[in-house]
């Protein structure tokens, strides 16, 4: 926000930061004893995309990187795990949920797709082709 980074180029970082959005939108609609539990976790979740994307962008090594990147895929596997959690509860009948869908498929193909270049390239990543 205050400091010009290599990982507010990446348009990876406006897909999660969108999905961070969708998630307290979703969350805000789901029953009131869920604070504690699932709100709560699909939020930590969200922003654990987000903020591993920011980290990782800004490591030295493409070891160090592409670990933080596989730590945001893992959280944003938890967050489709706990949607599907909530749908099976029953939360989710009266939730519009194609755009969160469509947001995790984005960000889940496009942090893939930067998890490979990291293997495929072992002295950097080519921000560019992001």
């Amino acid at each position: 926000m205050f400091l010009q980074l290599n990982h507010q180029k990446l348009h990876l970082y406006e897909f999660s930061k969108h999905l961070v959005i969708l998630v307290y939108q979703v969350t805000k609609q789901l029953p009131p004893d869920e604070r504690f539990g699932m709100i709560s976790q699909m939020r930590r979740a969200a922003l654990s995309v987000h903020l591993n994307i920011a980290e990782g962008a800004s490591r030295r090594t493409v070891a160090e990187r592409k670990r933080f990147y596989e730590i945001a895929r893992g959280s944003l596997i938890e967050i489709d795990a706990a949607l599907d959690a909530a749908k099976a509860l029953g939360y989710l009948e009266k939730i519009y949920t194609t755009s969160i869908g469509d947001a995790m498929i984005k960000t889940f193909k496009t942090l893939t797709g930067l998890i490979k270049s990291c293997t495929n390239s072992p002295l950097t990543i080519d921000n560019s082709q992001q």
